[in-house]
């Protein structure tokens, strides 16, 4: 892959193909997270129990795993999932929340790095630690800047050989050779309850239509996340507003529209 493909394309592909997204989130995301996936385009499915994840994997076009709410049958439903959809040749995102935390995460976080995620997705204080770096986050929270946390970034994308996504007031993504910035976005996304975990799963959509090209797929993802995130703080007047706004904001961007505004700098 030589070039970031327009990520307009990317938007036509994924609603032509409305691919089916296996979603292991966290309880708090599960609803706001298939709501971002169908006003996007493409279909959810919240499918985590290990008797049957690593099947449903095997048809899914992506499968996305978040450790917000992580628990021991969880965490055997993801990996369980991760084979399945390792079997199946299927791309996989992982995010890592909170994972320096605990011990309990550290572990869990390291077994599922040990299953080659296709993408990881985290603000920056994840991905520093992730990364081996020290961060100042305490808990879900991001306290570092993604400049402080691009270096890492490139180092565990070219560890893990996959991309790597830092999101926050610019979001930085790479793949060790290749890497962009993205900028857009409002101030009141943080303040709606788990939209960078919708995130994560709207990154499964656009890898599921473009499963040997995850960094363009990641980059559309999120041009996709920024632009709408504009749009809909404009004729917000808080976070109850913006937050029905966005998924308006979602359905409603053309692919068109998404090139014309999305800001990407390719570095």
């Amino acid at each position: 892959m030589n070039e970031i493909q327009f990520p307009g394309n990317l938007l036509r592909e994924m609603r032509e193909a409305a691919p089916l997204v296996q979603c292991i989130t966290n309880y708090v995301a599960m609803n706001i997270a298939a709501n971002v996936l169908l006003a996007a385009g493409a279909s959810p499915a919240m499918v985590h129990a290990e008797e049957e994840a690593g099947e449903f994997a095997g048809f899914a076009g992506a499968l996305t795993v978040n450790i917000g709410t992580a628990s021991p049958q969880w965490i055997a439903g993801m990996k369980a999932a991760i084979g399945g959809a390792t079997a199946a040749r299927r791309p996989w995102v992982l995010d890592p929340v909170a994972h320096f935390a605990t011990a309990y995460r550290r572990r869990a976080t390291a077994e599922l790095l040990a299953l080659a995620p296709t993408v990881i997705r985290g603000n920056a204080s994840e991905i520093i630690s992730l990364a081996g770096g020290t961060s100042s986050a305490k808990g879900v929270d991001s306290r570092d800047p993604v400049e402080l946390a691009e270096e890492a970034a490139n180092e565990l994308a070219e560890r893990q050989v996959c991309v790597v996504a830092v999101t926050g007031a610019t979001d930085f993504v790479t793949d060790g050779r290749h890497a962009v910035r993205l900028s857009g976005g409002s101030v009141l996304m943080p303040k709606v309850t788990a939209l960078g975990c919708s995130l994560t799963c709207l990154v499964g959509a656009y890898a599921a239509i473009r499963p040997e090209d995850p960094l363009s797929a990641t980059v559309a993802a999120l041009a996709h996340f920024a632009v709408s995130g504009e749009r809909a703080a404009s004729g917000s007047d808080g976070p109850g507003s913006f937050g029905w706004r966005f998924l308006d904001a979602l359905a409603a961007l053309t692919p068109e529209a998404l090139d014309g505004e999305a800001r990407i700098e390719r570095l």
